[in-house]
């Protein structure tokens, strides 16, 4: 797939064309919202939902060295990944703490690595760090590549329908290229937090715009939607995803975010390694990613302090929303070990220094 060399309607333009306003989100734009946000986020709980993630950090790196290298660097085996395949890796400081997390694309030829937008241009720098003899380039190609996700349990069965029964012959976590119907995209199989199958579609503009276009046209028996920001952020807090900057940064480590399934414990060193594996080997783990329900309405933009009844600092507030599904302003928090038991009741100051009771709770809050 070719850049282009003038500058055509982006997908962000496109749905705005359609009538979907953007938002600017530090330097890039999103949709927050399509449709109404409950049913948005009904479609990603019992239906099939349709995200444009193109605003996704994509950086592409090339070289005959680029898999040993970042298994070298990285948590998580890559060396031997095989071609047409994907998996996640964490990068980490040499003090165990995480510079971002991104997902490996394998094209043989080259690979994509992609990340969080915020944590993106770090990641890029720690990659470059390293790099002294090795054969490997690192490029930033947002814009030459769009991307869409498709999940909710019924993503499997429409993909069936616009792609044809050889989405059974992909594997989980690997991809194949589809051509049919005027069409010509790659297609990723993943598994979803839930357990569902969930796609990712690699594509040029001009592919996207038609696969969008299909998707949306398609009259079945679906319960289908396209599923902006806003509705989004709330799934991922109800099922405990952390998310860059607010909980994917410096501060925290990947036993604390819980990301261990992403640690290859046994393929040895890569930056940060003693420090992770020693947090795990002495029990010195001292905070962990937990979820919170507030007893009235409570939201920050920024990293709040929690409280126990006793007046100690319990952790640190990072994520807040409003769940439909529960009907409470919910969040995540990074909460010292003490007070990780389901049902601890914390403190949090609101805005005008009252304080609110806070109440913690297992992860996810929606089964």
């Amino acid at each position: 797939m070719q850049g282009l060399d003038t500058k055509p309607i982006d997908l962000i333009e496109y749905f705005t064309l359609k009538g979907y306003d953007s938002v600017s989100v530090d330097g890039y734009k999103v949709i927050n919202n399509y449709n109404s946000k409950s049913a948005e986020i009904e479609s990603l709980y019992s239906g099939v939902a349709l995200r444009n993630i193109s605003h996704y950090g994509i950086i592409e790196l090339k070289g005959k060295d680029v898999l040993d290298y970042l298994h070298r660097i990285s948590t998580n085996s890559t060396k031997d990944l095989p071609k047409a395949h994907t998996d996640v890796t964490v990068f980490t400081t040499d003090k165990g703490r995480i510079i971002g997390v991104g997902r490996l694309i394998n094209f043989e030829d080259y690979q994509l690595l992609v990340c969080s937008r915020e944590n993106k241009p770090k990641v890029m720098s720690w990659i470059r760090k390293y790099v002294i003899s090795d054969d490997v380039q690192v490029n930033d190609v947002n814009g030459k590549y769009n991307l869409l996700e498709l999940c909710g349990p019924q993503a499997d069965s429409f993909m069936s329908l616009i792609c044809g029964d050889v989405i059974n012959e992909i594997e989980k976590d690997s991809f194949k290229i589809m051509h049919a119907d005027n069409l010509l995209f790659f297609l990723i199989k993943l598994m979803d937090e839930r357990g569902h199958i969930k796609f990712w579609l690699l594509a040029d503009l001009e592919n996207s715009k038609r696969l969008i276009d299909k998707m949306v046209e398609y009259d079945g028996p679906f319960d289908f939607s396209l599923v902006g920001e806003d509705a989004y952020n709330t799934f991922r807090i109800e099922q405990g995803i952390p998310a860059a900057p607010n909980e994917l940064n410096d501060n925290y480590n990947p036993h604390e975010t819980r990301l261990m399934k992403y640690i290859d414990t046994k393929k040895g060193c890569y930056i940060g390694q003693e420090v992770v594996e020693r947090l795990s080997t002495y029990d010195k783990v001292q905070k962990y990613l937990c979820g919170v329900k507030f007893s009235e309405d409570f939201s920050s933009d920024e990293p709040v302090s929690l409280f126990g009844s006793d007046g100690k600092n319990a952790g640190t507030l990072t994520s807040t929303t409003h769940s439909l599904k529960l009907n409470k302003q919910i969040g995540l928090a990074y909460l010292r070990r003490e007070f990780t038991e389901d049902g601890t009741v914390l403190k949090v100051k609101s805005n005008n220094g009252n304080e609110i009771d806070v109440t913690v709770c297992d992860l996810p809050f929606v089964r």
